[in-house]
This record gives structure tokens, sequence and C-alpha cells, in this order.
């Protein structure tokens, strides 16, 4: 089944509602500021339902958001205004005749790329489009907090006035590649209807390692700016599931 079809995406943004959004968003713009302050226009991509983009559209930046899932892009479409735009894409293979103050590849959009050619892609792509002294921010999923805390079985409960959302996942490691392989299991009971739908997903997560991603931002010839905590200027360490690197 593919990630992110037109079933999960359809409920995509009640799965999410509790994701502090706006507070990502800030952090993001405070690395920015504290990187490249004259940026004035980003490219995000793999965008989603475009959440973060409306953020940073809504805090002044130009913003063009690229997903591959036209079912996440039908959500995204709605916050579309005159700083904001959005296109279908293979952010492995994106060619724009546009280069951006700022890259962005955020809520673990790298961790989806599972072979190093997606990885060495996805880096090209953000090198391209990039302006000279331009900004690549991305956050993934962090090797040693993977390793040390192990990913466990989780069930996640969400309901609005129509319908109620139970999400199941079961992680299994595939240490020869470094990848979660995250087994989702998804049952949605309408509430009008009475009926409860039945859909099966896996979402293939690949955590990585400083040495790995040094090599790959050197091969690509990206500087190292920073290594951070996810929503912290802190130095990463095996209890951050999530960094973020600029």
């Amino acid at each position: 089944m593919k990630v992110f079809d037109k079933y999960y995406a359809q409920y995509y943004n009640l799965l999410y509602k509790d994701k502090d959004y706006e507070s990502e968003s800030k952090y993001i713009i405070s690395l920015i500021k504290k990187f490249y302050p004259e940026a004035r226009n980003i490219l995000d991509l793999g965008c989603g339902t475009g959440r973060h983009a409306k953020l940073f559209s809504d805090a002044g930046f130009n913003v063009l958001g690229v997903d591959q899932s036209k079912y996440m892009l039908n959500e995204a479409m709605n916050k579309k205004d005159d700083r904001l735009d959005f296109i279908e894409g293979d952010i492995r293979f994106l060619k724009l005749d546009k280069k951006f103050d700022v890259v962005t590849a955020l809520f673990h959009v790298l961790s989806y790329q599972n072979t190093n050619k997606d990885v060495e892609n996805l880096f090209k792509t953000a090198y391209n489009h990039l302006n000279k002294d331009g900004l690549f921010i991305f956050d993934f999923w962090y090797g040693p907090a993977v390793i040390t805390q192990r990913p466990e079985a989780r069930i996640k409960e969400l309901e609005n006035d129509n319908v109620k959302f139970i999400r199941v996942a079961k992680p299994t490691i595939d240490f020869s590649r470094n990848v979660v392989e995250v087994n989702y299991k998804i049952f949605v009971v309408d509430k009008n209807k009475k009926t409860i739908l039945e859909h099966e997903e896996i979402h293939p997560m690949r955590f990585f390692f400083d040495p790995e991603l040094e090599l790959f931002i050197e091969n690509i010839a990206f500087k190292l700016e920073g290594k951070f905590s996810w929503l912290k200027f802190d130095k990463p360490s095996e209890n951050d599931w999530s960094v973020v690197w600029v």
C-alpha cells in the first residue's frame, strides 16, 4: 500500500490535530534567523497538507510546497494565499527554474528516503535549489535513540463529530538497512453511518547516524552549520528520537 494514499491522507489532519505545528514553525524560523536572517523565501519539500508551509507564509515568507501525494496536496491547496503555493512532484527528482533562500524537509521526510540513492537525490534537490549561502534544514529519526530506546507498539485514538479514528502501530527493525518498518492498522468508525472501515499500511522509516549523514552532505558540498535536538538548541543525545540539522 502506497504511503500517504487517498485513504490515509483523508484523515491525516485528524490524526495529527494535536501536533504543535505552530511551535515547530516558530522553531524553524528561529533557526533561519540565527543562520540566515536575510532569508525571504522557502521551498518546503514533502509539505504534506501544508500546515508548516502555511505558518511560514503567515510569518512573512514566500513559500512553495512540494509533495508527491496529490491527495495530501488537495488538502494543502485550501491554504494557498498570495505568498503560498503548492505543486505536485517527486522531491528526489525535482527541477525548478528557481532558487530559494531556505529549503526545508520536515516531519522526518528524510527518514522516508530508505536507500542511499534516495537520500543522495533528496540532498541534490535541496542543493540545486538553494541560493548562495542558503540553508537546508531537515529533521530525521536519530539512530542512537532508536538503538537505545527501541520503538514500541502504540495505539492512538482520536475522534471528531463524525468519526472515531484508531491506529495501531507495530514496528519492526531491519538492522541490515537501518530501517524501522512501522506496520499500521487503522480503524475508522463512522458515527453517522454506524460502519467500520479497516486499512493497513507499512511506513518504512530509516534512522541515521552522524558519520553517514556527514558523508552525504560532504559529497553534495554542503557545509554543516549545526546539529540540534528537535525544538531545542541542545546537542543531540540518545534520548532524542528526532534531530534537526542545518
